[in-house]
């Protein structure tokens, strides 16, 4: 990850992860720039908020491989993608408090994701179209509020450790 990369990510407010277990659906989703980080030429490490699903954790057990992919939706053009190795990172594991430093404290921060990165391929947006940015919702941060943590780990507990395929999260294990 160049220099120039890193601006780049670091001005996007948006960005996809994709992830594919050796067998079962692929996944593609959205996350919010604030998430993430660039912590050196080579790694990557994202906060895996609470969500409907949790295909990145399940995937990631099974198979590490992931790519990020920016896209810019302002007059300069450019798609930006990040190949790697991921790695889950949950709340019980030691790496958690000196990685989880590095974002604002959540309740709905289930795991981080570790991205060791292999390749960086840029390319030139030419045909992503022009959108204004328009501000972030806080629709998830006023429904984590309202849950509270232990209706956070409820939602863990009831649709968060296994993927649609059925595959195991370990969002839980240990934990209770």
């Amino acid at each position: 990850i160049e220099d120039v990369h890193q601006k780049f990510i670091d001005n996007q407010k948006l960005f996809f992860v994709a992830t594919a277990a050796p067998d079962g659906r692929v996944n593609m989703a959205p996350k919010d720039g604030k998430s993430l980080r660039v912590v050196g030429s080579n790694r990557i490490v994202w906060v895996n908020l609470t969500g409907a699903e949790n295909e990145t954790a399940a995937h990631v057990l099974e198979s590490p491989r992931m790519t990020l992919m920016w896209c810019s939706f302002d007059n300069s053009p450019m798609i930006l993608r990040a190949y790697g190795s991921a790695m889950v990172i949950h709340p019980r594991d030691n790496e958690w408090p000196e990685l989880i430093a590095m974002f604002p404290q959540r309740v709905g921060s289930r795991q981080l994701i570790d991205l060791s990165v292999d390749f960086v391929l840029k390319s030139c947006g030419f045909g992503v179209p022009l959108y204004e940015f328009a501000g972030y919702r806080d629709t998830l941060e006023d429904w984590e509020a309202n849950k509270g943590t232990d209706g956070v780990r409820q939602v863990w507990a009831n649709s968060n450790q296994a993927s649609l395929d059925g595959k195991p999260t370990q969002i839980l294990d240990d934990e209770g």
